[in-house]
């Protein structure tokens, strides 16, 4: 793809879920970290693949597209959820891009709250946050 992330992350041992996103320095608030790369695909084709996976590293861009990040995804597929998130994502000129919400600290996993997902609200969150709503 071609795009480098404006700070340095690495991936690693999440306590959320799996593997996540780590902060490789500390990052400033309210600034660009990175990309969320992949395959892009019809959202017809995009939901028919939700259905199939435990993991799902897809992001909607409109009514029509979506990215897949199981197919050259960058490190940003891995990113986990939380009720709490100190990234958010936006969705701009059909990319899609991850922000710190705050300071974050090197060593810090990166969490966005995924608001709208293809879970439709049946799997148990896991962010241990005091905000928790319990699911995504």
């Amino acid at each position: 793809m071609g795009y480098e992330n404006a700070f340095p992350i690495r991936l690693g041992k999440s306590g959320i879920e799996g593997r996540g996103v780590f902060a490789g320095s500390a990052i400033p608030a309210r600034r660009k970290i990175g990309e969320f790369t992949g395959e892009r695909i019809t959202q017809r084709e995009a939901r028919r693949r939700a259905r199939t996976l435990k993991h799902i590293k897809i992001v909607e861009l409109d009514g029509r597209t979506a990215i897949d990040g199981t197919h050259g995804g960058s490190e940003f597929s891995f990113i986990n959820h939380s009720c709490a998130p100190n990234t958010f994502m936006r969705i701009c000129r059909g990319r899609v891009e991850f922000y710190s919400l705050r300071p974050i600290a090197e060593g810090e996993e990166l969490t966005c709250d995924y608001v709208d997902s293809h879970h439709e609200g049946k799997l148990p969150c896991r962010c241990g946050s005091s905000k928790c709503r319990g699911f995504i």
